[in-house]
């Protein structure tokens, strides 16, 4: 690992200097560390999860600011998301925790191992920018704080990201070539759908057609189970909620979406479309590759009438101009516009656990001053978006312009120039990006779907994403999640291909209410917990 903040000269009296300075710290494995480098800086040891590794952050100009910030030599351990999966656990068993970790760890992790992270609340006044990102964020500081601690600062990627995690995708084309209208019920998708399937509407004379694809039936991302929002609840599909365990919130009770009507009425509906050809059958059966080549295509002739995803760009390529958002259905035509929801994932979206201290970090003020210098505006667009001005120009009044040509040489996004969702920092709303291409494509799909989105109660409707149960009664919950979703989860695939819902689904949610299960112990478990902090 090389030290990045050893520039210019060395002289013999320097290095003297920091000789006569340096603590030996003993890392695991025992050897030594050096606490100062040999011009006498303090070193801060930063250890981040990255999607691409193969551009070191070393070589950015980001690191050169924050050494400069912090008047100190930053070094930096990249680990990719694969590799880290592998090596969490032993390490953090090992005692192997880095001065600052970025991404490495939720509060799952930091609720088995307290004593190996610091209480960042007593620090916030040595961190100004820290301080005012909680002043302007509630929700954040919610995440952050563990009673009156806060031991795991989130990051905020700006209201670009202030968006629901999943939409809809209706093949406008299609629709104008059939003379249709966007379907705004259960049933019109239906007629629609049978219409992708047999009039040839993308025009080759084959009948390669797909009217819907889905991906998952889960309580996950893109999963064709967001249409429970059509019923009248709500789901919040992103990351480790309650909703992503099956559970919602109706008049203040948590409920479990396993045991609704509402699932039995989504489950009847899609079957019926199974059943009709108008979703692929091995649907639950398929790889990503498979699904791309139905969505994505040759590029050049659509093959997908409706789908479920992140943005029009990201979920059919250079076919994405064909298609819009479709505003989220209605169960049924008698049903008011104000029942209607959608998934209410914006938080969850926007903002991510992130910064982590350990508490034995020989240069704890230096590292403060990393910390609140990530979160200063200009290094926040930089740790996000990519270095000033390789990356991005400063426009001034708090604008910047992505430069294409750099930023999306190899992805369509920043992540290989730049840390992207796994920095830390504050992107604050009167910032403006040019060019955050990402931003502008799910902001665009997510239009359609506010009006839905305005009728969801944040603390209502959804356990809110800051409510988190301690270690003992989150082992409680992972245990019964898997008896429960082992049982309940084969039924749904089942009922999905063959049907036989009506018949099985009273023995079913009798099953499902046995004590051996602990359907009931979750609910009661998240029931204490969003009392607690909504309540």
């Amino acid at each position: 690992m090389r030290r990045s903040g050893l520039r210019g000269m060395k002289t013999a009296v320097a290095a003297a200097v920091a000789v006569a300075m340096t603590i030996p710290l003993t890392a695991c494995g025992g050897q030594e560390q050096a606490t100062v480098d040999e011009n006498g800086k303090p070193i801060v040891r930063i250890m981040v999860r990255r999607n691409v590794t193969d551009n070191p952050i070393e070589d950015m100009g980001y690191d050169a600011e924050l050494e400069a910030a912090c008047d100190c030599t930053i070094e930096w351990s990249e680990v990719d998301d694969n590799s880290w999966g592998q090596q969490k656990a032993p390490r953090m068993a090992a005692g192997e925790f880095p001065d600052i970790g970025l991404t490495l760890y939720d509060y799952t992790d930091i609720s088995r191992f307290y004593s190996e992270f610091l209480d960042l609340a007593p620090y916030l006044d040595q961190m100004p920018n820290v301080k005012k990102f909680f002043e302007d964020r509630p929700v954040a500081l919610k995440m952050a704080q563990d009673g009156d601690k806060i031991y795991n600062i989130p990051s905020d990627r700006g209201k670009g990201y202030r968006v629901s995690a999943t939409h809809m995708f209706i093949n406008k084309t299609w629709l104008d070539n059939l003379g249709l209208e966007v379907p705004t019920t259960w049933d019109e998708l239906e007629d629609v759908l049978e219409a992708f399937k047999t009039e040839d509407p993308n025009g080759n004379g084959e009948a390669d057609e797909v009217p819907m694809n889905i991906r998952s039936l889960g309580f996950g991302l893109w999963s064709a189970l967001v249409l429970l929002n059509s019923t009248g609840i709500a789901t919040s599909f992103m990351g480790a909620s309650a909703s992503g365990q099956g559970f919602y919130v109706e008049d203040g009770k948590v409920k479990s979406y396993y045991t609704s009507e509402n699932l039995k009425d989504v489950m009847t509906f899609l079957h019926e479309l199974v059943e009709k050809g108008l979703i692929p059958k091995d649907s639950l059966t398929r790889d990503a590759s498979q699904y791309d080549a139905q969505t994505i295509g040759d590029g050049e002739t659509a093959t997908t009438g409706v789908s479920i995803g992140w943005s029009t760009n990201s979920e059919y390529g250079q076919l994405a101009d064909q298609y819009i958002t479709l505003p989220p259905l209605k169960q049924d035509a008698s049903m008011p516009d104000s029942e209607v929801k959608w998934d209410y994932s914006a938080d969850a979206t926007e903002f991510a656990y992130s910064v982590t201290v350990s508490p034995d970090v020989p240069n704890l003020d230096a590292v403060l001053k990393v910390i609140d210098a990530m979160y200063g505006e200009r290094l926040s667009v930089e740790g996000y978006f990519g270095s000033i001005p390789a990356v991005v120009s400063d426009d001034g009044d708090h604008q910047y312009t992505i430069n294409p040509d750099v930023a999306y040489a190899e992805y369509t996004d920043t992540r290989a120039v730049a840390l992207q969702d796994r920095f830390g920092g504050y992107i604050p709303d009167d910032v403006t990006m040019i060019n955050d291409t990402n931003a502008e494509y799910v902001t665009a799909s997510d239009e359609a779907c506010r009006e839905a989105l305005a009728n969801v109660d944040p603390t209502g409707d959804v356990i809110p994403i800051y409510v988190r149960p301690d270690s003992s009664d989150m082992e409680t919950l992972q245990n019964n999640n898997t008896s429960i979703g082992n049982y309940a989860n084969n039924m749904i695939a089942q009922w999905f291909q063959n049907g036989g819902i009506d018949e099985q689904w009273d023995e079913y949610v009798a099953k499902l209410n046995t004590p051996s299960l602990g359907l009931q112990d979750n609910i009661d478990i998240w029931q204490k917990y969003y009392d607690e902090a909504v309540k």
